[in-house]
C-alpha cells in the first residue's frame, strides 16, 4: 500500500514542476526520435506531476496514449506486448545504425550491453491481461 502524496511547495514545487515539463518533452521527443526512450520519461514525469500539480498529473492519466501506459506502470508495473516491441525494434534499428558507423570496439560494447539490459528489463515485466496492446 502505498502512502499519500504530499504535494510540494515554494521553490521545490517549481522543481518538480520544471522536472515534469521537461521529462514530458522529452518524452514526446522519444517518441519521434529513434534512440531516445519515451516510456522513462512519461513515467519520470507523472511522478514529478504528481508530486507538484494535480492538473498536469490527471491529464496525464487521462490522456489517450500515456494513460494506459501509467495505469499500467501503476497497477503491477505492466508493459504491453506492443510496447515491448517497439522499444525492441528501436533498440535493433539504433545497433544498425551504431555497426554501420563502425564506432570503436568499447562504445559498441558498452551499447550493446546497455540494450541488452534495457531489453532484459522489459521483457522480464509482466504484460497486460486481455484486452488491447498486447
Amino acid at each position: 500500500m502505498s502512502e499519500p502524496v504530499v504535494m510540494a511547495r515554494g521553490i521545490k514545487r517549481l522543481g518538480y514542476l520544471l522536472l515534469a515539463w521537461v521529462s514530458l518533452g522529452m518524452a514526446v521527443l522519444g517518441a519521434i526520435l529513434p534512440g531516445l526512450p519515451c516510456t522513462e520519461f512519461v513515467l519520470l514525469s507523472a511522478w514529478a506531476a504528481s508530486r507538484c500539480s494535480p492538473r498536469l498529473s490527471r491529464w496525464l492519466e487521462q490522456h489517450r496514449l500515456f494513460g494506459p501506459l501509467l495505469r499500467d506502470w501503476r497497477d503491477g508495473g505492466r508493459i504491453s506486448r506492443r510496447s515491448k516491441v517497439a522499444a525492441s525494434v528501436a533498440m535493433l534499428g539504433c545497433l544498425g545504425l551504431l555497426l554501420w558507423h563502425q564506432p570503436p570496439w568499447w562504445v559498441l560494447v558498452c551499447a550493446v550491453g546497455g540494450m541488452g539490459c534495457g531489453a532484459l528489463f522489459i521483457w522480464s515485466r509482466p504484460e497486460r491481461l486481455g484486452g488491447r496492446g498486447q
